[in-house]
Parts: C-alpha cells; sequence; structure tokens
C-alpha cells in the first residue's frame, strides 16, 4: 500500500508531464481567442443595441409631439 507521499509524488509528476506536453497548447490558444473576440462582439452588439434603442426612443418622442393633421 502506497503512503501519501507517494501519491503525491506519482499526482506531481503526472501534472508536470502534463504541463510540459505542448500537443494541445495550440488548440488552447484558438479557444482562448475564440473567447476574446466573443465577448468583444457581444460587448459591441450590447452597447450598439442601446444606442439603436435610444435614437428609436428619441424618433418615437419626436413624432409623439407632432401636431396631427387629418
Amino acid at each position: 500500500m502506497k503512503n501519501l507521499s507517494e501519491y503525491f509524488l506519482c499526482f506531481y509528476l503526472k501534472l508536470m508531464d502534463l504541463l510540459r506536453n505542448e500537443r494541445g497548447q495550440t488548440l488552447i490558444e484558438y479557444a482562448l481567442l475564440l473567447v476574446l473576440i466573443a465577448l468583444v462582439v457581444y460587448i459591441m452588439v450590447n452597447q450598439l443595441g442601446h444606442t439603436t434603442n435610444n435614437v428609436f426612443c428619441n424618433i418615437d418622442s419626436a413624432l409623439g409631439k407632432a401636431p396631427v393633421t387629418p
């Protein structure tokens, strides 16, 4: 039966092996880049939506105050 230090050493060695492994590095970089682009697009669309909503509210207010001619 292994003692706690042997389990820790085994875990440490496997963790170091995973950290040194570069096979998935490119995939992770692309994923992080994709998340960054999606975040920027979300912020831009959200801000554009608020701006567009304000424009239409201003137009609606202006049309509501205009005199109605039959």
